[in-house]
């Protein structure tokens, strides 16, 4: 074939594809409910899988928050649903998460966003809430990627939540250890689930604006810890969703096993000189 005979190369469906991106599938977002006014990244993904035509099963263990999140998704003409749940019960997690498949008859898309709690230094937690933190953070996971797996066929995909502590040289806590596990999990899981055609990624937050730091900076902390991000900014809940989102489409189709960093290029102080130069 000559060069001027050359097809354009377009026909992948990668180079047509358009908007919306989960038509005709179903989006299981734990951790989905809308619980302040900041939001969380639970909220965020839910909200974007519903704008872009998925059907969107809300797990929470707060009904409010998980009701506040189907009634926006509702009010803005997309299609959700609510299912209570208590993700450090594993028995519970596989009642929501059947009821979820069974109520939309099937689930393409699988999300966490659960965390919190852990942040006792490792050697004064006691057992209890060291224990808590590794079950919130990490085994709450394992339970719905366990049995929502189930409920995937080929073309599936998986996503989860962890956290820039997961890799941290700070002070010991069952949090970033938790976070830890939770990325080789997930490397795991993808592997696990490679041969039949599910994806599974991994996000791991950087420093972020949400519910967890309003609770916890001042407004002078929050501009020193901004300023100290390579990007000179703060991320939100939506900056780790849109990434979250991103994994879970078909966009997204061969990448798999992989823990992507969303944190405005990384903890960056300010230029203080280089050792050995010259003082100025």
């Amino acid at each position: 074939m000559s060069e001027e005979n050359w097809p354009v190369p377009v026909g992948d469906p990668l180079a047509t594809a358009s908007a919306p991106w989960l038509e005709g599938k179903v989006a299981l977002i734990a951790g989905g409910g809308l619980s302040g006014p900041e939001g969380g990244v639970g909220f965020a993904l839910a909200w974007l899988c519903a704008r872009n035509a998925a059907r969107v099963a809300v797990l929470d263990r707060d009904p409010a928050a998980g009701e506040r999140t189907v009634a926006a998704i509702r009010e803005a003409g997309g299609t959700a649903e609510f299912f209570e749940v208590d993700v450090t019960d594993d028995e519970s997690v596989k009642t929501a998460v059947d009821a979820a498949a069974a109520h939309f008859g099937r689930i393409d898309v699988v999300a966490d966003s659960i965390g919190g709690g852990g942040t006792q230094p490792m050697f004064d937690a006691t057992p209890e809430e060291f224990e808590r933190g590794m079950m919130l953070n990490f085994t709450a996971v394992w339970f719905v990627l366990r049995h929502a797996q189930r409920h995937l066929g080929r073309g599936g995909a998986m996503v989860t939540i962890s956290s820039g502590a997961a890799e941290g040289r700070g002070p010991g806590m069952s949090y970033s250890f938790a976070k830890s596990a939770l990325e080789k999990m997930s490397t795991g899981a993808a592997a696990s689930l490679a041969p039949r055609g599910i994806r599974v990624n991994c996000v791991r937050v950087g420093m972020i604006w949400g519910a967890f730091a309003a609770r916890g900076l001042s407004a002078e902390q929050r501009q020193v810890r901004a300023d100290n991000v390579a990007l000179k900014t703060e991320g939100n809940n939506w900056d780790i969703a849109s990434a979250a989102f991103f994994l879970v489409t078909e966009q997204a189709r061969w990448i798999t096993g992989q823990v992507v960093t969303v944190d405005g290029g990384g903890f960056a102080p300010r230029n203080m000189g280089q050792a050995g130069s010259a003082k100025k």
